[in-house]
């Protein structure tokens, strides 16, 4: 097994490693060849260090942290700009707890309201304000321009396509239905 360097994804000379080859304890473990685990370094990376790095962005630049920026745009983008908190929750990858204190913060600042579900007294609607949406507008091209930074700028046209693919298709066995 080559060991990979995390920092730039690139092999390192097994003899300078100390960790050495690792065989599987059970003898049925289908353990990554060097190409897959490369792979998946580089992608354990990507989803650690983006999401700090739009998170640094949006709390440079608009005051708001990465999951309360999208609970707001799940909200822009919803009919009335309203949606029931557990889908809400659903959409920003998010516990219910975690969202109401998000949302509580966000009333606070007089972007989002909460109300009962008058179609099931069970549930809470989350809407997002005038003020809430000026927000957003304000805030989109700053982030978008960060995000087309990070990963668009960098992809050929066809790498964008197999991009949206491989997210597919890996959303597809995390149960994403779209």
């Amino acid at each position: 097994m080559v060991e990979v360097n995390l920092r730039c994804m690139e092999p390192v000379d097994p003899a300078s490693s100390p960790a050495g080859d690792v065989a599987p304890a059970d003898g049925e473990t289908p353990w990554l060849d060097d190409e897959e685990m490369a792979a998946w370094l580089g992608l354990a990376r990507l989803v650690s260090r983006l999401p700090a790095e739009l998170d640094r962005q949006l709390q440079r630049d608009a005051g708001l942290s990465h999951f309360e920026y999208q609970v707001m745009a799940g909200l822009s983008q919803s009919p009335e700009h309203t949606l029931r908190m557990s889908r809400l929750a659903e959409f920003a990858e998010g516990q219910l707890p975690r969202l109401s204190q998000v949302v509580a913060r966000l009333e606070k600042r007089g972007w989002v309201t909460r109300r009962s579900d008058p179609s099931d007294g069970r549930s809470t609607l989350a809407t997002l304000t005038d003020a809430g949406m000026a927000k957003v507008v304000a805030t989109a091209p700053g982030h978008v321009a960060t995000v087309r930074s990070f990963v668009f700028d960098p992809l050929t046209r066809a790498q964008v396509r197999q991009l949206r693919d491989i997210c597919r298709r890996v959303g597809a066995r995390l149960g994403d239905t779209c």
